[in-house]
């Protein structure tokens, strides 16, 4: 993508449908006008009086208690520099976002208009009442310490100035762990700080705390080397002066152990990598470009052990994996500060689980087979639905043993299960999805890419990485639309109608032909079929010249599936091609089926779908529990629709004994885990919390999932087919460019899990 379209591209991001990227929603009733009344005048008088009683009512009666304040004056956003507070109100907001979804913590962003501490001190005391903490952040050194540190002392919430510590402690994490496969001791280890900035100054306290000793660190600044017969040094630098008599970077690698880079570019030789000792730790944190590019790092030292500040190799240090974490926990003792405590106790949740076994959601989501701690997997990564559960207690403990906590937590088992039901309603599955296929993009014919959407939407697949698209439709039509999308790459197009393609038109109408020649179609037929999107592409996938294919975006979905069952049929062994959607709710991915496809299935049949519908939960890292759904629990009628459903539990408990499901039961029973143990506390349900639907017929589970969709606002991937032999997915007429770039990604998957069995089966 070129940096002009990028660059447009971001501009309507945040401009579009609505500028910004937070908004506030309502969290209580306001339909009537009693909510009203309880809401504002006269029932809001009520919590007032309560707070004027006793300030800590706030907590109770207001949204004080996950309220936090994202301050800036904007003087040293990102790598952009002093641009204003109002340029900077951009990354406030993305910080929000960040802080939304990944610890469910509500982020107000307020940007400070003045550069002179005693004001901006001042302003931010008068509004902290308003705010359950305070995130500083983008604000130039020195003035940023002492921001920090005055706040931190004359107020009564958490601060922490997030530009400094949450680098110190994701760093921090690594370097302990990286120490540990290295076999050596923080006490011994010889550091280089380059750069002595906020966040390189926090790091570098941060070490020191965990054990690394003065005398073994070298900070250097644009200057060289900072030593303590350097004149008119900042009480910062003053600290990490160093006695030897050296003044430029390339002495200070010879021998070190550590190297940590938090200044610019490619300030790093492999002559200086070279010069360090065995086994070098190797942190360059420069964004976007590294002090030395990671891979002429690898090729320099096979031994090195290497971090950056880039998602696209492994070893990210992100600050995301502690800034929402560590507020959450802070904000759930309504801590008083976040003190060194619990930075600490941040920094060792975060290396301890790095040496815990990988959830396979993860695994999925970076496109690894498994990661397991080593070299390249020293930290976490972001995405990981484990870091909610374990960070915030860590915090909140730290809290409470160092005197901080006010409000103490006694029952943690019940406090890290709310944590989980905060962690995951977003869109992790679609990172997920798209993760996953972006490990191994496969080829994927587009049925209908001479309509806007479709080839917006391939042209998303092919940048992001997700698929090797290949297009169908009027080549005419599609190379105009390209040009208007300054969609330029280099992608096959393929008009079915064109004569140009005879020669495949043959061979698929020779295929088709002998595969139907006993169910009415002659070759004269086939030829003419071949001709139309939807049997070519289909028999492009059979025929093994793509991967997959989407399609359904311009025509009812009856007519589309018709010749994809024609075409490519059922996979061995399955008796009903269903299909899936998952719906991306505010309780985490809701797995239903089936959707699209069978009227009106029976016992054996849902049993089939069931079955398959739990691969698919399988196959995007989610442990099934299954529901079968009905108007009745467990015998309560006897009416065949109820025992239809009976009957299918038999047959899953019976064939598939492992695969948690159960039923017949009502839908609210289903998902009400504390209800549906108090009632029914011997079904194999009892405690769990179901994450996958199977409706007794089509016209269920149809109309469910569109309402979800429609009255929920909730995301919708599918429908995706099971039971084909071939990766082909129909999406719903009318389909948005985020749905369908879903569905090629589900597409891609698909691909990948069938090259996966192949291979399993040929290797046997």
């Amino acid at each position: 993508m070129s940096k002009e379209k990028q660059r447009r591209e971001a501009l309507v991001y945040h401009a579009k449908p609505q500028p910004g990227k937070i908004k506030i929603v309502p969290t209580k009733p306001y339909s009537t006008q009693r909510d009203l009344a309880l809401a504002y005048s006269p029932g809001v008088a009520e919590p007032c009086l309560e707070i004027a009683k006793n300030k800590d009512n706030a907590y109770k009666y207001t949204s004080k208690g996950n309220l936090v304040a994202i301050i800036s004056n904007g003087t040293a956003v990102l790598g952009l520099g002093n641009i204003g507070p109002e340029a900077s109100k951009p990354v406030m907001e993305g910080k929000g976002l960040l802080f939304k979804i990944f610890a469910d913590i509500d982020g107000i962003d307020i940007e400070v208009d003045t550069e002179d501490v005693d004001k901006f001190i001042e302003t931010v005391k008068m509004i902290a009442p308003t705010f359950g903490g305070i995130n500083l952040e983008d604000i130039k050194a020195p003035e940023a310490f002492e921001i920090e540190r005055r706040l931190k002392e004359e107020l009564d919430i958490p601060v922490m100035h997030d530009d400094q510590h949450g680098t110190a402690i994701i760093s921090a994490a690594a370097l302990l762990n990286a120490l540990e496969i290295a076999e050596k001791k923080i006490e011994e280890v010889r550091i280089v700080i380059s750069g002595a900035g906020a966040a390189a100054v926090s790091c570098t306290k941060l070490y020191k705390a965990f054990g690394a000793k003065a005398e073994n660190i070298v900070m250097l600044d644009s200057k060289g080397v900072i030593r303590k017969d350097t004149e008119n040094l900042s009480a910062a630098k003053k600290e990490f002066a160093t006695d030897r008599k050296i003044d430029t970077l390339d002495e200070a690698m010879v021998d070190a152990d550590v190297f940590i880079g938090l200044s610019i570019a490619n300030i790093v030789s492999p002559e200086m990598l070279k010069s360090m000792a065995p086994n070098p730790i190797v942190f360059a944190m420069a964004n976007p470009d590294p002090e030395i590019a990671y891979d002429l790092a690898i090729d320099t030292r096979k031994d090195i052990i290497m971090a950056t500040g880039r998602s696209d190799h492994p070893n990210q240090v992100n600050n995301v994996l502690g800034f929402p974490f560590i507020f959450r926990g802070a904000l759930d003792v309504r801590a008083t500060a976040i003190n060194e405590a619990m930075k600490m106790a941040a920094v060792k949740a975060l290396a301890e689980l790095t040496k815990q076994p990988v959830p396979e959601q993860v695994n999925i989501a970076y496109g690894e087979t498994r990661l397991t701690f080593g070299r390249e997997y020293i930290i976490p990564k972001p995405f990981d639905q484990r870091l909610i559960h374990e960070v915030p207690p860590a915090v909140a403990k730290a809290a409470m043993d160092s005197g901080v906590a006010k409000a103490p937590i006694s029952d943690w088992d019940k406090y890290k299960e709310e944590l989980m039901l905060r962690s995951g309603n977003d869109n992790k599955v679609v990172r997920l999805l798209h993760g996953r296929a972006r490990s191994n993009a496969k080829k994927i014919v587009f049925a209908e890419a001479d309509h806007l959407d479709v080839l917006k939407a391939a042209q998303i697949v092919h940048e992001e990485g997700i698929a090797e698209p290949i297009l169908l439709g009027r080549k005419d039509i599609i190379l105009e639309l390209k040009k208007e999308l300054e969609f330029d790459a280099d992608i096959a197009i393929i008009d079915p109608m064109s004569d140009e393609f005879d020669e495949r038109h043959v061979r698929y109408a020779t295929k088709y032909w002998e595969s139907r020649k006993r169910s009415g179609v002659t070759f004269y037929s086939a030829k003419i079929k071949m001709r139309e999107r939807n049997y070519f592409g289909a028999m492009m996938v059979l025929e093994g010249d793509a991967d997959g294919m989407v399609s359904g975006y311009s025509r009812a979905y009856p007519t589309v599936v018709k010749p994809i069952l024609e075409v490519i049929g059922r996979a061995s062994g399955v008796k009903k091609v269903a299909t899936v959607n998952i719906m991306i709710t505010e309780r985490g991915p809701l797995f239903l089926a089936d959707t699209s496809i069978n009227i009106e299935p029976n016992a054996e049949e849902l049993a089939d779908i069931a079955k398959m519908t739990a691969n698919v939960a399988s196959t995007f890292g989610f442990d099934p529990v299954l529901a079968m759904l009905s108007y009745a629990n467990f015998g309560s009628s006897t009416h065949p629709n109820a025992t239809k459903v009976r009957e299918a539990v038999r047959i899953l408990h019976e064939t598939a004994p492992n695969l948690v499901v159960d039923g017949e039961i009502q839908t609210d029973f289903a998902l009400n885990k504390e209800l549906h143990e108090s009632k029914f506390p011997f079904s194999k349900l009892a405690g769990r919390k179901v994450n996958t639907l199977i409706f007794p017929n089509l016209e269920s589970s149809n109309i469910t999932y569109k309402l979800l969709k429609e009255l929920n606002g909730a995301d919708s991937i599918g429908p995706i087919m099971v039971g084909l032999r071939k990766a082909v997915h129909i999406m719903q007429l009318g389909a948005s460019v985020d749905e369908i770039v879903n569905m090629a990604a589900v597409a891609v998957i698909d691909a990948q899990e069938r090259e996966k069995r192949k291979k399993a089966k040929g290797s046997k």
